[in-house]
């Protein structure tokens, strides 16, 4: 099973922390630049191709790292694989609790017509520091495969 398992998981969470160090180094320094309405018209163009695909990456992640650390014959392999599966599983609770949320509630407004004393500098802010949190844990869960993988060779 690891031999299967374990690359996918190296594959999935590979993919996920990739898009999000990519949304930490780009697409938050532009969403930054933007006034209200572009803003909103950019996070929800944006919002509508990574959710997703960044899902479905993190479940596999789990999933995968969950079956290594439930049929690997080795400890090492075991406990750092259900670290992995532990931090990716972090991930998607911020990502449903945080960003998610956030999400959608910019997806649903009319860039033209947005809500009035809505603080667009705190919501940026808000949500690039919740995207960081969660791109530092699915950095994490990266480097944790990673290590079982090279301690399973």
């Amino acid at each position: 099973m690891t031999g299967v398992a374990l690359p996918l998981a190296l594959l999935a969470n590979g993919l996920a922390a990739g898009v999000l160090v990519a949304t930490v180094l780009g697409v938050v320094p532009f969403y930054m630049t933007l006034t209200a309405p572009s803003y909103v018209r950019a996070h929800a163009f944006a919002v509508g191709r990574y959710d997703p695909f960044q899902p479905a990456c993190l479940l596999v992640t789990f999933v995968a790292d969950v079956l290594v650390a439930a049929t690997e014959p080795r400890l090492a392999g075991r406990v750092l694989c259900a670290a992995a599966a532990l931090t990716a599983g972090s991930v998607v609770i911020v990502s449903l609790t945080r960003n998610v949320p956030m999400n959608r509630w910019v997806k649903a407004q009319n860039p033209d017509a947005l809500p009035a004393g809505w603080d667009m500098e705190a919501f940026r802010r808000t949500w690039a520091r919740w995207n960081r949190t969660r791109t530092w844990l699915a950095v994490l869960a990266l480097v944790l495969n990673g290590s079982a993988a090279v301690a399973l060779l």
